[in-house]
């Protein structure tokens, strides 16, 4: 096969995906046989309506979107009988040492599952072996300002495509054009308790939505201490564990609006560490899957 079998989208649902889904459906860029949405199931409400009306922008071009699930990932963080794939929560040791935990949420809860979903869509589900030169394109919202952070993929059997790159456009070109398509409030992908959100983040979320800020304040008292808990390679994890880079309870945080750098969207392919402590430097990990 010289060509791709399916040309899909990996639909995060924040900026540059989003505008990837409009431009297929407006006939600007070729179509998607399927725009796939990994669910966490603890997205912010305000991400589920968004992705309510791109399903109808969906559905009038004939671009089929799918939702795939790995599982609740609060559920099961805070479930001691399901094995944690733990998230890069702030940590602090005994003796007052800082680090982040390792992140294999986003491998977890977002890559598994789209991967699964491409493999079925091709016909080779896991464990059956797919065919040398067989393969999907997988389209990704990167933008030019975000150009550090394409790659390729690390399996065989997908290949990424970046078009906001072919087309030059940056992060405010894409909120121009869903502006111009009524989509100017679309809003940044994430849990609700990613540790990587700023403080803009959670003062919005205090203010604006007090059932999750209560959700995410709980989840936080809830993780404080991990030890009860084993990470994905069995090691219990040790010290206390917080949502908020300062390290004390998310509801005792002075928010700060000169805080707002830093990361607030995850995208399957895209998700960003915090430029002051990444998690690779703390033992992250990589997002390699072979399956």
């Amino acid at each position: 096969m010289t060509g791709p079998a399916l040309r899909m989208l990996s639909l995060g649902a924040g900026v540059q995906s989003s505008t990837l889904l409009v431009l297929a459906a407006t006939g600007a860029i070729p179509t998607f046989d399927a725009a796939v949405f990994a669910d966490t199931g603890w997205e912010p409400a305000a991400v589920y309506r968004h992705l309510l009306r791109l399903s109808v922008i969906a559905d009038a071009a004939g671009i089929p979107l799918v939702r795939v699930s790995n599982g609740h990932i609060r559920d099961d963080a805070l479930d001691p009988r399901h094995r944690f794939a733990s998230m890069p929560l702030f940590t602090l040791g005994p003796n007052g040492e800082q680090g982040m935990a390792r992140r294999q949420c986003t491998n977890e809860y977002k890559i598994k599952p789209i991967k699964r979903e491409v493999r079925a869509r091709l016909g080779y589900p896991h464990p059956r072996r797919v065919p040398a030169g067989v393969y999907a394109q997988m389209a990704i919202g990167i933008s030019v300002d975000e150009i550090g952070r394409a790659r390729d993929a690390d399996v065989r059997y997908m290949r990424h495509t970046f078009p906001l790159l072919d087309l030059g456009w940056r992060r405010g070109d894409c909120v121009t054009f869903l502006a111009e398509h009524g989509l100017a409030d679309t809003p940044r992908s994430a849990c609700v308790g990613c540790p990587f959100h700023n403080d803009v983040f959670w003062q919005r979320l205090k203010s604006g939505s007090p059932r999750e800020w209560a959700d995410a304040v709980a989840f936080d008292a809830a993780i404080r201490h991990g030890s009860a808990r084993a990470n994905a390679d069995g090691h219990p994890l040790r010290g206390r564990f917080f949502l908020h880079s300062a390290r004390i309870p998310l509801d005792q945080v002075e928010l700060r609006s000169d805080r707002g750098a830093g990361r607030q969207g995850c995208g399957p392919w895209t998700c960003r560490t915090d430029p002051t402590n990444p998690p690779e430097a703390a033992g992250g990990v990589g997002l390699r899957e072979v399956a």
